[in-house]
This record gives C-alpha cells, structure tokens and sequence, in this order.
C-alpha cells in the first residue's frame, strides 16, 4: 500500500514518538554506542551487536527530502563481511529503494556498486565499482563519500578513510568532489556560512525532521568553544528557519546552568522545559536530542536533566533503543512512503 507524505505526516501526529537516546560515540575508539535512560540520568553503555545476537546493528546513511544525510541504524546478519554489507544496503536497488522510502528516505550510492575494503591499522581503504562514478550531480557526489565515511566510521577498528574507484585513485570525482585525502567522518549536514575564521569551531546539534519520524544531525559553525554548554545553547536557539527540521526544546527554553564533572553534564534549564515534557511525546524528542548533543564530546558518561534545579516531576519513559532504528521507525506507521 502506498500512502502520500502527507498522509503520513497527519498521522504521526497522533504517534508518541518512541524514545531513540543511541549514539555514534567518537573518542579514542570508535562503536556503535547504546544509551539507557533512568528517569532523567542517562548513562551511556556501549554495545556492538543485537540482544538475539544473530545480527548487528549498524549505522548507514540515506538522504531525505531536503537533502540531508540521515543516520539509520539496520539489523545486519552476522557475517565476516559486515563492514561491505553495511555500504551494500545504501546502494540504488529495488529492494534498497524500497527500505528506504519506508523511512521516508533515498539510498545515495549509484546503482551496480560494489566494494572491496581493505581494512589496516586503522585506515579503510574502499575501492568502489565504476558504477560509483555515475553520480549526477557535485550534490550526489558528496552525500556519497560522506555516507561511505561515516558508515566506516561506525566501525572499532576504523579510524579514517581513503577511497578508490574503479581500482584506482582519483584526486577528484566528475563534479569536482575531492576524493584525494583521508577521511575521518563527521561534521554531517554543514550549514553555510559567509566567513570561516581561525577562533571558529564546530558543534553537532539534533533536530527532528517535520514529520517528527527522524533525528537529523546538524553541523553549525561557533564562534567559541566546542563544549556542551555552547552545543546545548546552540540547540536552545533551533534550527535555521529554512532548514525543514524542528525546534527540539520550546521556543522559549533557556539554560540557566551546564556543568560537567565525572563524566556526568548536568544540565538546568528554565521552567519553559516542562513544555516539551507535557507534549504528545512526553519530551522524549528534547531528551534524545539533548543526549546526542552531549555525547559528542569525549569523556561524557551520562546526562542529567534539570528544570530549575531540580528534577522534573514528569519523567521520560525508560526505553532503550538505536538512533532512528528502523524497525521502530517503519513500526510508526507501516505504509510505503511516496516521495514528492
């Protein structure tokens, strides 16, 4: 059955978002990271594979609608090639294309690629097929070698990335993407600026998307340091008014105080908190997208929520979960979205 966005959208209105507090945590190493939430303390638990322990789970990348790279967190079967299956599912395919418009998203690698990976001493190299190259666009080009890098990126043993196509190196794709470096991931959906200067730094926020299914990451440009008290203020502000996402905290939500110590961000906010606490969702979009907004910085073990100092009498639900997993993404509603 296939139901228009639209239709989709008037109904997930009427859905509580499930709770979705999972991280891609990069510190020293890098693994797909799981976060539990207790009431308002988050502790953040690493883990690499599913509880049935027949598959893994696994982060890849797809485009949506307004052209952001968005995170997906798959079940994958075991298999030694785990790292080739993860890049295989975001290649053009009937049976891909139609994963991921049930998410409400595009795959973003040309159609008949294939890989060989070699992974050593942390560096992946990925030699893509030919059919890599037929990108149609510098857009295209882009989405792909970051959804390749980040998708790398995901695994322990990876720490950077270099890239070949059609057996070969190539400084440049034919939109002009340079494919000459290493690659290290991150800094996903970069919003433009006019000037970049030397005190400039960068902080990942998250925002849903307007049909509220999905978290998107956002890289913004500060101009002080890259902390969770700037992230945090950067996402009290919301997205760009022409972003196409959502405010993840109330309009009018401050923060009166963030420390950090042991591991543990404490964050205060104003009493406008409680409106996202007494939403649809039970605040559980403020929440995860508070705790990926942490989790981004090294050394942060856990996440406490406050409103004026204290506790919020309305608690989330404790659930654990992936970042966007798909399975409790397309549980929300089961149609087959049809793109516009």
């Amino acid at each position: 059955m296939k139901i228009k966005r639209a239709d989709i959208e008037r109904i997930l209105i009427l859905c509580a978002a499930v709770l979705v507090v999972v991280l891609a945590l990069r510190g020293n190493e890098q693994t797909t990271s799981q976060v539990l939430v207790d009431q308002t303390e988050i502790p953040i638990q690493q883990t690499v594979a599913s509880p049935q322990e027949e598959t893994i789970a696994t982060v890849v990348y797809y485009q949506d609608g307004d052209n952001y790279l968005v995170p997906v967190t798959r079940q994958i079967p075991k298999t030694d090639g785990i790292a080739k299956a993860a890049l295989s599912l975001m290649v053009k395919s009937p049976d891909n294309d139609m994963q991921a418009a049930r998410l409400g998203l595009r795959t973003v690698i040309p159609e008949g690629t294939t890989f060989d990976i070699d992974i050593s001493n942390g560096r992946a190299n990925v030699n893509m097929s030919k059919e890599a190259l037929a990108c149609t666009s510098a857009a295209e080009e882009a989405l792909m070698v970051d959804a390749v890098t980040n998708t790398m990126m995901c695994f322990s043993t990876v720490d950077e990335v270099t890239m070949e196509f059609d057996g070969q190196k190539r400084s440049r794709l034919t939109f002009g993407t340079d494919v000459s470096g290493v690659f290290a991931g991150g800094n996903l959906n970069l919003e433009s600026i006019e000037t970049f200067t030397e005190d400039a730094n960068l902080v990942s926020l998250y925002f849903p998307s307007q049909t509220g299914r999905l978290l998107v990451p956002v890289t913004r440009t500060v101009f002080s340091s890259a902390d969770p008290t700037t992230a945090l203020l950067e996402l009290a502000k919301g997205p760009r008014d022409d972003s196409g996402l959502e405010r993840a905290l109330p309009e009018n939500c401050g923060i009166k105080n963030v420390t950090m110590k042991d591991g543990v961000v404490s964050v205060d906010f104003t009493k406008e908190f409680t409106q996202a606490m007494e939403s649809s969702d039970g605040g559980k979009q403020a929440i995860r997208a508070i705790l990926f907004t942490c989790s981004q910085f090294p050394g942060v073990k856990k996440v406490e929520v406050l409103v004026d100092g204290q506790k919020p009498e309305l608690q989330p639900e404790a659930e654990t979960t992936f970042i966007n997993d798909e399975q409790e993404v397309i549980a929300q509603y089961p149609g087959v979205v049809e793109l516009d």
